[in-house]
């Protein structure tokens, strides 16, 4: 029996797809909030002037001592995204939508880890995408200035080491500030066009539904991170993880890194399982076990 589509019928789809919508979102499984922060944007760009700045204490003898910072003008632009799905008027006529809802169910899931997608192929992005200092996230001579104000004659500092293997990273993801951002200007939501007189409906026998959002990924500190292409083994990932225990902020001021996040593609996932055992193979005990925890992103 053919379904006469009125406008109570086309309120109950909407409500049935956006269940489904739903439904895929809770399937999913996102891993950005890993290694990025979340900050929202208020306009079609935000500058974090801010990056590089580091609090530091002082005993308080007389007037508060105001330390005046480099200004950096590192700014992440919001780009607009979209998904649709067209749903025929035929196929609502025929009662044959159920063939729609795990095409909702998918929308729902890609929603819901899209924020993955942009995040983490920033870090391999990260060997030719600048970060605040003006040099590539992952570079060899971020400059580190003598004195907290980023004046003086800079000292070159890396965080990536070059070699012939596939990138691994090692990060530090225990501050509130993450190594990398997400930055939402708008949140995803779930919009239909199914009036009778919207254009796709009358001209193409079309009912649109779709989500779209204004977001971008972009870089934290350097100091948060390290990439190497150096071959995935222990004297390697020591190696990355002395290197961040040393970083300085500009003044000379310690900030306390603490890696603790190894992410890997994966390729290399079963290396770094057998790299970071509790027992190597001669019954040695491995000091890099229960060091730091492992992340293989889905979309790397």
């Amino acid at each position: 029996m053919a379904t006469v589509i009125t406008a109570p019928v086309l309120q109950a789809l909407m409500v049935g797809f956006s269940r489904k919508f739903q439904e895929g979102q809770s399937m999913a499984k996102s891993q950005y909030l890993q290694v990025a922060t979340k900050l929202p944007s208020g306009g079609k760009s935000t500058t974090y002037g801010w990056l590089g700045k580091w609090p530091k204490f002082r005993e308080w003898v007389g007037d508060r001592v105001i330390n005046d910072m480099a200004a950096h003008g590192y700014s992440v632009v919001n780009k607009a995204f979209e998904s649709t799905i067209g749903v025929g008027r035929d196929e609502i006529e025929d009662d044959e939508i159920g063939v729609y809802s795990p095409l909702f169910q998918e929308m729902g899931l890609a929603s819901e880890v899209f924020p993955d997608e942009m995040v983490f192929p920033m870090l391999d992005a990260g060997l030719t995408g600048e970060c605040y200092d003006g040099q590539y996230f992952f570079d060899i001579d971020h400059p580190v200035y003598p004195n907290a104000d980023g004046t003086g004659t800079a000292v070159s500092v890396p965080n990536y080491i070059d070699g012939a293997n596939p990138a691994w990273f090692l990060l530090d993801t225990t501050r509130p500030l993450k190594p990398l951002i997400y930055q939402e200007r708008r949140p995803i939501q779930f919009t239909s066009m199914n009036k009778p007189t919207d254009t796709n409906v009358f001209m193409s026998k079309e009912y649109y539904y779709g989500v779209d959002c204004r977001a971008n990924a972009g870089y934290g500190l350097w100091q948060m991170a390290f990439c190497s292409k150096a071959a995935l083994d222990p004297d390697n990932i020591w190696e990355a993880y002395q290197a961040m225990k040393d970083f300085k902020a500009d003044g000379g001021k310690s900030l306390g890194i603490r890696p603790n996040l190894l992410v890997v593609r994966s390729g290399q996932e079963k290396l770094a399982e057998e790299v970071m055992k509790e027992i190597k193979a001669g019954g040695e005990t491995n000091t890099l076990h229960g060091k730091f925890d492992l992340l293989v992103p889905d979309w790397m």
